[in-house]
């Protein structure tokens, strides 16, 4: 039986060789950068990351769902090294390579029942996002896009004008590109028209509420799109009642509107289904992917029904976008992927069961949701029921300390999304380490 690893701190975080890369770093690049905290990798493995002061940390956030088959998976590294080696870039816009085709192939090959697809790579998600802008209103002609409360798309300008969870992610970049509108999300947790979690999750109205409230204002006839993430991920990794996403469906085809999923953080076999569409067995008809695509690689698409990808020669491009390393490298994390699918639900379920059983000795826990690899776990004043965004971004610094690597979304919940090869014995190793910071924060003394 193979041991299982678990986080090494030798050196206090930052250590010295941290701090030089740190003070470089703060010297020179952009003010606008985050950083959580002060982690300064040199390698990875699965779903381990080592610092260039040697401490071991186990990555239960995985570059924000990014690192899919962890970090460095032999395939995919294999891939990334042939393809290098016979060229770097060609330009599939202007001409053909054989990774471009099969990859393109490959993502068509997903969700049958949306019928045949095509599809457009980029270099991102964000990109994916602007692309799919360009593409619904061209074969719609219609100018109205509709988005959620919440949503997270990007940070370039269309796909800003369609972000909701943050006002910062907006503030003093306007004006932002008209013809948007933002309805509430549905959450059966925290029901954004104040019913009971019970009869949200049951007889869902929110896009019966939508339609009323938009109609008051506008025309459907007019509306492109509505641009939706099957769950949202910076919005609180929140999983919808599943009628909301049934509805929205209907509200679509009712009225010649365009369905778009945001699957850039939900895809790649996140929730245990390669994409969220699946769980839900909800099709819409333009699925955007990004993220996890690659397994770090830059790369991202556009997934479409071919009755809608009816833009012209000519009509939307991209210099890099599915560049023969990149695609190579996606299309190793696809054939890893869909082979871990099962274990991703397995090790997922037992993660749900383990944080529920976390949640009965720590009432600050106020829901764990999830599906797969992707659970949120939401943290509540025990007394207000309020959010408390300061215990998260707490809890988020002491699990660095001690060797779990944590990322919070939404107001206060901490997202769980490591690399889904990790192991059901990583995850306990994980889920102690995290109630042991939990608790640590609530009895300081």
């Amino acid at each position: 039986m193979a041991e299982v690893l678990h986080p090494e701190i030798r050196i206090k975080p930052p250590g010295p060789n941290a701090q030089k890369i740190i003070k470089q770093d703060e010297a020179f690049a952009s003010p606008s950068y985050i950083k959580e905290y002060p982690l300064v990798v040199e390698r990875g493995q699965g779903p381990w990351v080592y610092d260039v002061d040697g401490n071991r940390y186990l990555d239960f956030m995985a570059g924000i769902a990014v690192a899919s088959t962890g970090h460095s998976h032999p395939k995919v590294v294999q891939a990334i090294a042939e393809s290098s080696q016979k060229f770097i870039h060609i330009c599939g816009t202007d001409f053909y390579y054989q990774p471009f085709a099969t990859l393109c192939e490959r993502l068509a090959s997903y969700l049958p029942e949306m019928g045949k697809k095509r599809v457009f790579l980029t270099n991102s998600g964000t990109e994916a996002v602007e692309g799919a802008i360009k593409l619904v209103r061209f074969h719609t002609r219609r100018p109205l896009l509709l988005a959620f409360q919440g949503a997270f798309h990007g940070r370039s300008t269309g796909a800003i004008a369609l972000t909701g969870s943050k006002s910062k992610y907006r503030a003093f970049f306007g004006p932002l590109m008209p013809g948007i509108y933002h309805a509430p999300y549905s959450n059966p947790f925290d029901c954004p028209y104040n019913r009971p979690a019970k009869e949200c999750e049951q007889d869902c109205n929110c896009v019966e509420k939508m339609q009323k409230s938009f109609q008051k204002v506008h025309d459907p006839k007019e509306v492109a799109a509505i641009f939706v993430e099957p769950v949202q991920g910076e919005g609180g990794y929140i999983f919808p009642a599943k009628k909301f996403l049934k509805d929205l469906r209907s509200f679509c085809d009712d009225n010649g509107i365009l369905l778009v999923f945001d699957e850039i953080q939900s895809g790649v076999g996140r929730t245990g289904e390669m994409f969220a569409a699946g769980y839900y067995g909800v099709m819409p008809d333009i699925i955007l992917s990004a993220k996890g695509l690659g397994s770090g690689m830059p790369i991202g698409a556009i997934i479409a029904k071919e009755s809608v990808m009816t833009w012209t020669r000519g009509t939307h491009g991209s210099t890099y976008g599915g560049n023969p390393v990149c695609a190579a490298a996606a299309i190793a994390t696809l054939e890893v992927v869909d082979a871990l699918l099962p274990h991703v639900r397995s090790v997922g379920e037992a993660m749900l069961a383990k944080l529920r059983e976390i949640q009965s000795r720590n009432p600050i826990i106020a829901d764990v949701r999830g599906s797969g690899m992707m659970i949120g776990v939401e943290f509540r004043d025990t007394k207000t029921k309020q959010p408390v965004p300061d215990f998260m971004g707490k809890l988020e610094q002491v699990a660095f300390l001690q060797g779990l690597l944590l990322l919070g979304c939404g107001e206060s919940t901490i997202r769980i999304a490591p690399p889904l090869v990790l192991t059901a014995a990583e995850a306990m190793v994980g889920l102690e380490i995290f109630e042991k910071c939990i608790r640590q924060l609530e009895n300081p003394n």
